[in-house]
């Protein structure tokens, strides 16, 4: 049997080729694990998330929230494990309703919604303002939208409510701020029942006024009143000053009226001691007390006056002594 061999040529080509092969599929292998981590890698950098100062970070795990972060830097395992919500909490937030800002300084008037019906059938402008902040950023951030739009429909109702139930005159002066708390306290109470997670800071009444097309006649409504109310408080001024000092005059007449009284009674006294006291002396002498009455009586009615002295047939003076009286 006849051993046949067939023998290439070494040339040195074909291991050369082999060589290099190994060596491109090490490479190959190389950058592919290479590349497989970066992927990994930027997969688990993308965890990582910024907090500003006036925010807060809440994560969530297979869409339930878990935790809340703080200001700084945030890490959340990444999408889809978790994801990070990032909430204002801070800023405080407003809601115009009845007209918009066009700049500062500049508002233009929303007809439809700062028209408003009152309880006495009037048409009022109402413009408010509603200011707000996020108090409770896991309530806000999964179970609302948009905040703006749950907080202005919220507003607007109970604003036409509080205004349906006061009249146009108490609206424009007494009732003005009172419907301010009231609008206040209650969208505070509709948002909480909502759990938006919203706290109602203020509520401004920016403007309050009847429409364009009646405020003349308004205005000429509000004249007539106020000078009614003038007139009133005219004739309140003068029944002041007048009851007082009609109640000081009669007050002095009164006090005149019993001096007056007790000087009649004191003078009646007087004049019956001395009636009395007379009346004494006449019993004891009552020719005597005669002539000497009568003599008083004489000197009282021609006091003043010339007098004659006229003697009786006998032309003697008598002399009555009446110790020294009537002299």
């Amino acid at each position: 049997m006849v051993d046949v061999r067939i023998e290439e040529p070494d040339d040195g080509f074909s291991g050369s080729v082999t060589h290099n092969r190994g060596k491109n599929f090490r490479w190959t292998g190389l950058i592919s694990v290479l590349v497989i981590l970066a992927v990994v890698a930027i997969y688990f950098l993308s965890g990582f998330f910024l907090v500003g100062p006036d925010q807060v970070g809440l994560i969530k795990r297979f869409g339930k929230y878990v935790r809340t972060v703080g200001p700084g830097l945030g890490y959340h395992l990444p999408y889809p494990i978790e994801s990070a919500v990032v909430v204002d909490t801070s800023n405080l937030r407003k809601q115009e309703i009845g007209f918009r800002t066009v700049r500062t300084g500049t508002y233009q008037s929303v007809a439809n919604e700062s028209l408003m019906l009152t309880g006495d059938g009037n048409i009022v402008l109402v413009e408010l303002v509603i200011q707000y902040y996020i108090g409770e950023p896991e309530k806000y951030a999964f179970n609302i939208v948009s905040d703006s739009d749950i907080v202005k429909f919220t507003t607007e109702s109970v604003l036409r409510e509080e205004v349906a139930a006061n009249t146009i005159d108490a609206i424009l002066t007494t009732e003005r701020d009172a419907i301010s708390l009231k609008t206040a306290a209650r969208v505070q109470a509709e948002l909480d029942n909502l759990k938006t997670g919203i706290i109602v800071k203020n509520v401004f009444l920016q403007e309050v006024a009847p429409p364009q097309q009646v405020i003349t006649a308004f205005d000429d409504v509000n004249s007539a009143k106020q000078d009614k109310e003038k007139l009133i408080y005219e004739a309140e001024k003068y029944r002041n000053d007048l009851i007082p000092k009609a109640e000081g005059e009669a007050a002095q007449l009164t006090r005149v009226a019993e001096g007056y009284a007790q000087e009649r009674i004191l003078k009646a006294e007087g004049e019956a001691e001395k009636f009395l006291a007379i009346l004494k002396e006449y019993s004891k002498a009552p020719e005597v007390t005669r002539t000497r009455l009568y003599l008083e009586t004489l000197n009282k009615i021609l006091k003043g006056n010339d007098k004659y002295i006229v003697l009786d047939d006998s032309g003697i003076l008598k002399l009555l002594d009446l110790e020294g009286s009537g002299k």
